[in-house]
């Protein structure tokens, strides 16, 4: 049964964002694949600073997510790989959602306006590195028509990791 997906609003984040996202991801839930535990709010400015550069050299990043009432639940966007292990070159889709919205579409609606976006931008494909256990991720990579290209051990945390790719 396919449900409709919610609207949803993405938008270069701003400085507030950084609180913003500092606070939605400040959750044991949000973060078991991202560390397990919650980041300094530093990590978070740091990390919207960064996208606003993104957006200005390549018209995309990790974009701010709002829900229909233009409340910031997460982010979703295209970036280059940023490390020097993996994929690096390529473009890597990614997302995360505050625990209060998971399991309603969001993160789907929003990684399909970011392929949007990718296409338009004239990106021939992307990837998604995703922790082998994160099932709810995984998933998402399904409904986006990802295929798995190949395994990875995270250098930091020695976990195993998946490789998905889509070409546009």
């Amino acid at each position: 049964m396919n449900r409709a997906l919610p609207a949803v609003r993405l938008r270069v984040p701003t400085d507030e964002d950084a609180v913003a996202w500092h606070r939605v991801f400040d959750d044991p839930d949000v973060m078991e694949f991202h560390g397990g535990r919650s980041a300094e709010l530093s990590v978070y400015e740091e990390l919207t600073a960064r996208q606003r550069r993104h957006d200005a050299e390549l018209g995309l990043c990790l974009w701010t997510m709002l829900d229909e009432s233009g409340d910031v639940i997460g982010f979703t966007g295209a970036q280059p790989w940023p490390h020097a292990w993996g994929p690096a070159g390529e473009m890597e889709i990614g997302w995360r959602l505050g625990r209060g919205h998971w399991g309603k579409g969001y993160v789907t609606a929003a990684a399909r306006q970011t392929l949007e976006r990718v296409r338009a931008a004239g990106i021939a494909s992307v990837v998604a590195m995703v922790d082998a256990r994160n099932e709810r991720s995984i998933a998402v990579t399904r409904r986006l028509g990802m295929e798995l290209a190949g395994t990875f051990t995270t250098p930091a945390s020695k976990r195993e990791g998946h490789c998905y790719r889509l070409n546009l």
